[in-house]
């Protein structure tokens, strides 16, 4: 997976998506990003790609923060869980939360890895359905409810993953970011 989690097409998406529901003009998101209106406006139409410098100030816009109370009590209900479950960002795969099952696995403390992206212990099964997840319409208003898939085994001691049936549920924050549940089945 290549450093940028977000597919070439979908950057300008995206960014409209995201202007749109925090009532951004473009002119402003302009002045964000330090470009003109029009760049704004060619990237959310696809016809300019974004740098590699906007594209990741993009995605530190769209990444998702437990700011909320309401998404605080989603954070609650994972680290209150008695399975085996973490919660993650739905883009950048960064650890928000982690039931006590789950962290228990960990060769690290919880609170070290809390932030990081849990990306580089993925197996070839999660990479896969991954790269499948916008063929799904996983992005979109009316995404699946969840996915499940069978997934083989990696070889960390810090953050191991078993051979066993997984789950992923994708969560709208409040700020209209997503997170993804985990869970072993």
């Amino acid at each position: 997976m290549p450093d940028s989690l977000l597919k070439p097409a979908l950057p300008g998406i995206a960014l409209r998506r995201w202007r749109l529901l925090h009532r951004v003009k473009q002119g402003h998101a302009a002045a964000m990003f330090n470009v003109t209106q029009s760049t704004i406006s060619r990237w959310e139409s696809g016809v300019l790609a974004m740098d590699s410098a906007a594209h990741l100030q993009l995605e530190q816009l769209l990444a998702a923060r437990l700011d909320t109370a309401a998404d605080q009590a989603l954070a609650r209900l994972v680290r209150e869980s008695t399975r085996p479950v973490h919660l993650v960002c739905d883009l950048t795969h960064r650890l928000l939360a982690c039931s006590p099952a789950r962290a228990a696995q960990f060769s690290r403390p919880l609170s070290e890895l809390l932030g990081l992206s849990l990306w580089r212990f993925v197996t070839s099964e999660i990479a896969n359905n991954e790269r499948a997840l916008d063929t799904l319409g996983w992005r979109e208003l009316q995404a699946p409810p969840a996915l499940e898939f069978i997934t083989g085994s990696n070889d960390s001691d810090l953050v191991p993953i078993r051979h066993s049936l997984c789950r992923w549920t994708r969560i709208p924050l409040s700020d209209g970011t997503a997170a993804r549940l985990v869970e072993t089945l």
